[in-house]
């Protein structure tokens, strides 16, 4: 893979605001365990995440179009973890920057108004502030 070089940058290139995302990833400060339920199964970590879905970066890639019953455990005021269940379904699964480990894009299936308000919370709770 080849990564140009800060210099090699210009304006020319960057995206138009036409072609950029609609939705807004963010980042998170730390990745954040994630889960497979079922059989307690750490599936990878959250590089980052919006109410739609999030990319997880792991070990293994992990299968297109499978649906996932996932599971990610957050601290509460006294440090005990509160599990947050949800179900996905990963749409591309590919190769890092870094060989030993897979990027994948996972999009949520229950986007009821709870579960979108638990994604904005975690993401106001651990992300990036821009």
């Amino acid at each position: 893979m080849y990564i140009k070089r800060a210099s090699e940058h210009n304006r020319e290139n960057s995206p138009k605001p036409s072609d950029r995302r609609t939705v807004k990833r963010r980042h998170l400060i730390y990745y954040l365990r994630v889960w497979e339920i079922p059989g307690d199964r750490l599936l990878g970590h959250v590089v980052d995440i919006t109410p739609e879905g999030m990319m997880l970066i792991s070990e293994q890639p992990i299968v297109t179009s499978q649906e996932l019953s996932l599971e990610v455990r957050l601290p509460d005021i006294e440090g005990a973890l509160k599990p947050l269940r949800f179900r996905a379904v990963c749409r591309w699964s590919d190769n890092d920057v870094n060989a030993a480990f897979y990027d994948s894009g996972l999009e949520f299936l229950d986007r009821s108004p709870e579960n979108v308000e638990s994604i904005k919370a975690i993401i106001e709770a651990y992300g990036f502030q821009d």
